[in-house]
């Protein structure tokens, strides 16, 4: 064991547990906090339940996330 955290702050990861990508921002005993990638409420995870997310599945995911807030926003 190095002592390096699994999982650095700033990395972005895929929970398995609740197939959610966040952004690692901080580690709290033996979890890693994860937050949405457009931000939000902060959840967490389980180290050894977590993956390194890919950039492309990065973007898939980011471009996910601003269509769901244009459909909320649009005139009805």
């Amino acid at each position: 064991m190095t002592g390096e955290p699994a999982a650095p702050v700033g990395t972005a990861v895929r929970d398995t547990v609740h197939d959610r990508i966040g952004l690692v921002v901080g580690h709290q005993g033996p979890h890693l906090q994860l937050r949405p990638l457009s931000g939000g409420r902060e959840w967490d995870a389980d180290p050894a339940r977590v993956e390194p997310v890919g950039s492309e599945e990065l973007l898939r995911a980011r471009v996910a996330e601003a269509n769901a807030r244009s459909r909320q926003s649009s005139p009805g």
